[in-house]
């Protein structure tokens, strides 16, 4: 069972995962996670947030994108992971729940993977024809990330829905 309550899950799932599904694209088609899904991303939080969650958590969650923005600019500057990644990552920063930590890096490890094994095999197959102008097929050693960390969000909310904490009376 994870932590997050299945209902803020489910609240949260539908326009996240319409988020998920463009930056997946965008980033294997362009190399590129664009600031209006980062940003679209963020306004479901805010919008939806308030609703499904206690205010005080509400308002803690944003101390925990703080500090994943701050990370992820430090990465960034360093060359460990590019710009769009590190802004996505901080946006989907609150949508997790800190008692679920340990299981989301998991995830992402999983996540991470898959998406790897994934895209590199198809990069090598005659798959690669159904879409031949993306760029993430020719990007050399560089890896979409955003497929990762979008897939990532995209199943813990998913799996917060089916196995989330029952709301309290």
């Amino acid at each position: 069972m994870l932590v997050i309550s299945a209902t803020a899950a489910i609240w949260f799932l539908p326009p996240v995962l319409a988020v998920c599904l463009w930056v997946c694209f965008t980033d294997m088609k362009y190399m590129r996670i664009l600031n209006k899904a980062v940003i679209c991303l963020f306004a479901i939080f805010v919008v939806v947030g308030p609703i499904v969650l206690p205010l005080d958590i509400y308002a803690w969650r944003y101390l925990q994108m703080l500090a994943v923005l701050v990370a992820g600019i430090a990465l960034n500057a360093g060359g460990a992971v590019g710009a769009g990644d590190a802004k996505f990552a901080a946006a989907a920063a609150p949508f997790i729940h800190l008692g679920d930590l340990r299981f989301v890096m998991a995830l992402f490890a999983a996540t991470l993977l898959a998406a790897f094994t994934s895209h590199r095999l198809i990069r090598a197959t005659p798959l690669r024809r159904l879409a031949p102008d993306w760029k993430s097929w020719e990007s050399g050693s560089r890896f979409p990330m955003g497929l990762a960390l979008a897939g990532t969000l995209a199943l813990y909310l998913v799996l917060g829905a089916l196995y989330g904490a029952a709301p309290t009376p």
